[in-house]
């Protein structure tokens, strides 16, 4: 099965606290990544994205250097395919659901990516999930 990974679930990895009671949701999604019959797609700011808090965390002292290169190591065993796709569709389609949805950018690009690749997204964002339900995409939920 494919979904779309929100940077808001890979995140909640690195921050184990910041997941709180979605904890469990987040790791079933890792967990169902790791089994290899799941993959997930991400638009192309997921990286800048995971980057940027990442840097931010090493900055505050939230996490060490080593903690977040082991993170990162294991973000990258994991199936994640880039949607390079989705630059392209920032001016047109992520801008008018932004707009219609008042999301950021970013988190649009989540649910354009969803919209049409027909799949399931995962996200901890309350916004976005609100989003996607409004627009018809399912919730992501891990077996």
């Amino acid at each position: 099965m494919t979904f779309v990974l929100d940077a808001s679930v890979a995140l909640s990895w690195l921050l184990e606290d910041a997941a709180g009671r979605d904890g469990p949701y987040a790791f079933g999604i890792l967990k169902a990544l790791r089994t290899g019959d799941t993959q997930c797609s991400v638009p192309v700011v997921w990286g800048l994205e995971v980057a940027n808090v990442v840097a931010r965390c090493e900055s505050k002292a939230h996490v060490t250097e080593a903690q977040s290169e082991a993170y990162l190591e294991m973000l990258r065993e994991l199936a994640v395919q880039i949607d390079i796709v989705s630059a392209g569709q920032s001016l047109a389609q992520t801008l008018q659901l932004a707009r219609r949805y008042h999301l950021s950018a970013y988190d649009a690009s989540y649910l354009e990516l969803a919209l049409r690749l027909s799949c399931p997204l995962a996200t901890l964002d309350a916004n976005l999930r609100r989003a996607a339900e409004k627009a018809g995409v399912r919730r992501f939920k891990p077996a």
